[in-house]
């Protein structure tokens, strides 16, 4: 594996498990040294901490909640601390309330209010606290992690879909008024099959869409945390040098539609 990061620095938001975790170690695998975030998940934060110390690389435990402004410059300023730079910034952290999106009593201002507040606000603080230490190194790369729901309105809910649809219009306007010192992009994934998606619906409906994914996506295959990381990284990397507010959808070809084998 080429180490074409050696010696950068990667912050990334809720990298205990799941999306953030794999991030974390594709990152590690590159020689980059990583910040690891968690606001509660103390036990697997450590867990990917020695995952990707074992790859070669420092890392820093970096607990926040980036919903709070302070947590978000608190993050920054530890890791600036540490090593004297900031490179790259994937904001993962997300939250979401599952409601059906034909019920609009589901979701009251509170809800709303608050993801937004993680979802939105929060990769904007991060954004904020890291923006001048990149400045300063010329070279600043960030990935802001949307979602395919974004794009075509579906999801957990329609705060949720609304929030990403959001973090996708930031990502352009941040973009064009941090460049040329700072490159901003996002990955808008469809189905992650990871632990939580498996842990919060059971393991019965998991399995069931991934049958349902590798029988009707055009690419014919369920999403990973690893497929997903793997965009991720191209942004963070070399290969996306030359690319600003691109929103690249990670999808196995969800947002073109069924595709059934049956019709092919």
């Amino acid at each position: 594996m080429s180490k074409s990061m050696d010696g950068k620095v990667s912050i990334v938001t809720g990298s205990a498990t799941g999306l953030g975790a794999a991030v974390a170690l594709k990152l590690a695998e590159r020689g980059s040294n990583v910040v690891i975030n968690y606001t509660k998940s103390e036990t697997e934060a450590k867990e990917t901490q020695s995952q990707c110390e074992k790859l070669g690389v420092e890392t820093l435990l970096a607990q926040g909640d980036v919903s709070k402004d302070e947590d978000c410059r608190r993050i920054v300023a530890e890791t600036v601390a540490k090593w004297g730079r900031v490179d790259v910034l994937v904001n993962n952290a997300g939250g979401t309330k599952f409601a059906d999106h034909a019920k609009l009593e589901a979701l009251n201002e509170e809800d709303f209010l608050w993801i937004y507040k993680v979802n939105v606000v929060g990769a904007y603080m991060m954004i904020r606290a890291a923006e001048p230490h990149m400045k300063e190194i010329g070279k600043g790369k960030v990935v802001n992690i949307s979602s395919i729901a974004g794009v075509t309105g579906v999801g957990s809910s329609i705060a949720y879909a609304a929030s990403k649809g959001a973090l996708n219009t930031m990502t352009l306007s941040l973009a064009r008024s941090l460049a040329p010192e700072i490159r901003v992009n996002a990955v808008c994934p469809g189905f992650i099959g990871t632990r939580w998606f498996s842990e919060r619906f059971g393991q019965e409906t998991f399995d069931r869409i991934v049958k349902q994914q590798e029988e009707t996506m055009p690419l014919q295959r369920a999403g990973m945390a690893e497929d997903i990381a793997t965009s991720v990284v191209f942004f963070c990397d070399e290969g996306g040098e030359h690319i600003t507010g691109e929103t690249l959808i990670t999808d196995a070809g969800m947002h073109l539609g069924f595709a059934p084998l049956a019709a092919r």
